[in-house]
């Protein structure tokens, strides 16, 4: 049987940690397959995207900035992808090109895997109001949570992203969070605070209930400064590299037929390679 081809498309790609982790799998179940970066500018993704059924791959990653043109390129969408409004999977059955979302499934997984329990609660806060934002806030209604709220600089998209949502889930400028903390039994910081360096914190953790947990989807650092302070206030928290780690898996399942397990081995050589830059 022919190699199986795959890729992650960005721009910039070069930083992407997937062919490490798509490669320790392939290596780990001896499958004949290879996983490449691919730096394609915003002009020329949807024809990179049209042309994948005559290109040899049989699919692969969408990474920044192109998840949202990966979205409208696709000739079919699965449900995680039309309710996140981006695509980071791609495949191709019956010569089209399909899309898929796995961010939602990967920090679902990452706190089931570390954080048992985590389901269920009432009251959830979200952090910022990006694209990473969309996907956490549909991973924590499918949770279960009776509420969650977004709180943005700029209130307006912290408004419109409520509104996809309905009636379980409302927007707030960031002068909401010191009156949302106290209620809050999940935290998650889908801001750039706190990356590579950053001190600052996106809210004062001193405010929280004891029994609130507290996660970063932010792994560089892979203990942000809002982490640490979480920890040391006692507080369970949980950081963001498995969500890198498990969104990874579904794409891998599809290429190749196997699901690969997220395991210590894999998560200790990803922290190497992040250390190591």
């Amino acid at each position: 049987m022919a190699e199986i081809r795959t890729f992650v498309c960005g721009h910039p790609v070069a930083h992407s940690r997937s062919p490490l982790i798509h490669g320790h799998w392939l290596k780990e179940l001896g499958i004949d397959g290879s996983y490449e970066r691919i730096d394609i500018a915003p002009a020329d993704i949807r024809a990179f995207i049209a042309g994948l059924p005559g290109s040899g791959f049989a699919g692969g990653n969408v990474t920044i900035p192109h998840k949202e043109a990966a979205f409208e390129t696709v000739s079919h969408r699965d449900g995680e992808a039309e309710a996140i409004g981006a695509v980071n999977t791609l495949w191709i059955e019956n010569g089209k090109v399909c899309g898929g979302n796995t961010d939602a499934i990967g920090f679902a997984a990452n706190l089931d895997d570390r954080a048992p329990g985590w389901r269920g609660r009432d009251r959830a806060l979200v952090l910022g109001a990006g694209g990473a934002a969309r996907a956490v806030v549909h991973a924590i209604l499918s949770a279960g949570y009776a509420r969650v709220d977004i709180t943005n600089r700029t209130p307006a998209r912290a408004l419109e992203l409520a509104d996809l949502f309905g009636d379980r889930v409302r927007g707030h400028g960031n002068d909401a969070i010191d009156a949302l903390l106290p209620a809050a039994d999940l935290v998650v910081n889908t801001t750039s605070l706190g990356m590579d360096g950053d001190s600052s914190l996106p809210a004062d953790v001193a405010a929280l209930p004891d029994h609130a947990l507290v996660t970063d989807i932010v792994y560089v650092p892979l203990e942000t400064p809002f982490l640490r302070a979480a920890s040391a206030r006692g507080l369970k928290t949980v950081d963001g590299l498995g969500m890198l780690l498990h969104q990874a898996a579904p794409g891998f399942e599809r290429w190749f037929g196997t699901r690969p397990a997220v395991t210590q081995q894999l998560r200790d050589l990803v922290i190497a390679d992040l250390e190591a830059h």
